[in-house]
């Protein structure tokens, strides 16, 4: 994809005396609105509101729509309004003239504007505004029947990059994101509604929603082929060719992006667009986009920007997390070039910035690499970006491999759908960190890969276990070590193999005091509690697959 960075908003200035332009007219506040925070229903659908309760998140001002009447002043000004943004308070619009700006800018209720880019060669202008469609996409989403399809899970050429995030187990165990809303940010879908490996999702109306942000209408079958790859990675569903990490999922197909231009303008697009996935009700963002440099170069970042303070569109992130959301975003294919760092929205704190390896878990040179200007660990985790299979509108509905963090993010995106499916009371935030810490190398991260690899079927068990301490190297972990009288010692371990688990006690003499024999699936982490020894002394407890032996000693104080 393309390379975007971003101005801190810190030092957005007023600018006047250029021609036609785009910019950001940002508002004061929100005064005298019609909206109301007793009435969130007048701007959030049910399914968001209910997102809110079920996480313990306060509905506030910022969101709050935009003033509709600080609209309508810009607009008998002359300007042509294009979109507004109620995280940022603002609206975006097309400047005619410079004295259309000059008026704006008198306007008590005016904070500042800035220019975000030159206006669209062919700017289509909708009779029908966004403020009025949006509601009719929540309607749609709410009143959508869930889909009762059956699973499948030949992967066909996509068997590598599921099985390597271990996400297998929890398709065979049911979780293939039904029930989950996942919102793509993207450039275009060109051709969604024809090419097969999407027939699925059509026909059990998995697509609820569509709407294109910079031309301003519902279609968004007509531009860049970018965002049909990505989501053939998530939905596709061809059993034997290639199933995506979250066939059964539901999506929001929006545009955010210009493929034929560089500008700031982009960024507040992607909040536009997040905030209108968020009042939808989605579950998680989707970003295969990232921002670095711009074709004014006014605009451009500087890697010091990668903080997760500055940027627009880092700040937007920011916010829909804030809001109860997983955001999964691209690192950014920058690791070759002399950028090399991540993009925006990538160096936000609360999202998940997914970098790529290859096809044997090694990190993908072109890959974006961290950490963050202030130090963090990013990317967050990694997955297959590198020869990673897709479908393309261009490949005659075969299926092709493609190389970017455009598509390791998207792996990653559905196969979280599928954890949180398992796990609906958890938070957005619960969810990241289980990933987090279910990663190849999450007691050692590094600057290329990040915590590395997740194991969803670890994430998953971790999330059922709640908060429990982990070793650094998890072979066999026994817990409370030393165990005092009336507490309950456990082994935790990760299965290596499918089929029966034995575990034994003996004591130090050697005699068998217990024994008991489970099924396990391979990656899978247990927690196997045992009964309270009888007798003062030191056990040895020992888990056997018939292929390899766990063992560990354990205190009984």
């Amino acid at each position: 994809m393309k390379k975007y960075l971003t101005l801190t908003l810190l030092l957005l200035n007023s600018l006047t005396g250029v021609s036609q332009d785009r910019y950001v007219i940002f508002f004061t506040d929100k005064n005298n609105s019609p909206y109301s925070l007793a009435n969130p229903l007048q701007f959030l659908s049910q399914r968001a509101i209910d997102r809110r309760i079920q996480q313990g998140i306060a509905i506030d001002q910022s969101d709050l729509p935009v003033n509709p009447q600080y609209v309508q002043a810009v607009t008998n000004a002359g300007a042509n309004i294009l979109n507004t943004t109620r995280w940022f308070n603002a609206a975006i619009v097309d400047i005619p003239s410079p004295a259309v700006l000059t008026a704006i800018g008198q306007f008590p209720f005016v904070q500042t504007t800035f220019d975000v880019g030159k206006p669209l060669k062919s700017f289509k202008n909708q009779d029908q505004k966004f403020e009025t469609l949006a509601p009719m996409a929540i309607q749609r989403i709410d009143q959508k029947a869930s889909s009762n399809s059956t699973n499948n899970f030949n992967y066909g050429f996509a068997a590598n990059q599921v099985n390597m995030i271990g996400l297998n187990n929890l398709h065979n165990m049911g979780y293939s994101g039904e029930g989950m809303l996942i919102a793509v940010l993207d450039a275009g879908f060109l051709d969604v509604p024809f090419m097969t490996c999407f027939d699925s999702i059509r026909l059990n109306n998995q697509i609820v929603a569509t709407w294109d942000f910079v031309d301003r209408e519902n279609d968004v079958y007509d531009d860049n082929s970018h965002g049909s790859s990505v989501l053939s990675c998530m939905a596709s569903n061809k059993p034997d060719t290639l199933m995506g990490t979250a066939p059964h999922a539901d999506y929001l197909l929006l545009r955010s992006e210009d493929a034929g231009s560089e500008y700031l303008i982009e960024e507040f697009n992607w909040s536009v667009a997040a905030e209108f996935a968020d009042s939808a009700g989605a579950d998680i963002i989707n970003s295969s986009l990232g921002y670095t440099l711009f074709d004014d170069p006014f605009q451009n970042h500087a890697y010091t920007d990668m903080n997760g303070d500055l940027n627009p569109v880092t700040r937007a992130a920011d916010f829909a997390a804030s809001r109860g959301i997983v955001v999964v975003n691209s690192a950014g294919n920058e690791g070759n070039s002399p950028w090399n760092y991540i993009s925006a929205p990538a160096d936000a704190d609360s999202i998940l910035a997914v970098g790529a390896v290859d096809f044997t878990g090694s990190y993908a040179s072109f890959s974006g690499n961290g950490p963050t200007a202030d130090g963090r660990v990013k990317p967050d985790v990694s997955a297959m970006g590198q020869g990673t299979w897709l479908f393309s509108p261009f490949s005659g509905n075969q299926a092709v491999s493609g190389n970017g963090t455009s598509f390791s993010s998207p792996v990653i995106a559905g196969a979280v759908a599928c954890l949180w499916q398992a796990w609906g009371t958890k938070s957005s935030m619960e969810v990241i960190q289980a990933v987090k810490r279910s990663s190849s190398i999450y007691s050692t991260p590094d600057t290329t890969i990040g915590y590395g690899i997740p194991n969803f079927s670890m994430a998953y068990s971790l999330l059922g276990f709640g908060e429990i301490s982990m070793p650094d190297r998890l072979s066999l972990h026994l817990f409370p070590n030393p165990v005092s009288e009336g507490n309950v010692p456990a082994a935790l371990f990760q299965a290596r193999n499918n089929g029966n688990m034995e575990l034994s006690i003996y004591d130090f003499s050697g005699r068998l005091v217990y024994r008991e024999s489970r099924e396990a699936m391979a990656g899978m982490l247990y927690k196997w509690e045992m009964p309270p020894t009888t007798e003062k002394g030191c056990y040895l407890v020992s888990i056997n697959d018939g292929k390899e032996l766990l063992s560990g000693k354990l205190v009984r104080l």
